[in-house]
């Protein structure tokens, strides 16, 4: 590759890149959420998260053993 066409590629690089700003807003929720809504919402992620990390973590022994 020719110098020239080097240098393109990094000018070209190095040249700043202009982001869109986002306009963000923030206002109080539309729809409030009971302590009881909560519970379920944390409990349901908590299932999905642990139960199959708890599943696995209890069954170690037997996928150690299958070779």
């Amino acid at each position: 590759m020719p110098l020239a066409a080097v240098s393109r590629l990094f000018r070209s690089a190095l040249r700043t890149q202009l982001v869109p700003v986002a306009t963000l807003t923030s206002k109080p929720a539309k729809n409030h959420i009971s302590v009881g809504e909560h519970a379920i919402a944390m409990a349901a992620m908590f299932v999905t998260i642990m139960g199959p990390s708890g599943w696995i973590l209890s069954h170690l022994e037997d996928y150690k053993k299958k070779k």
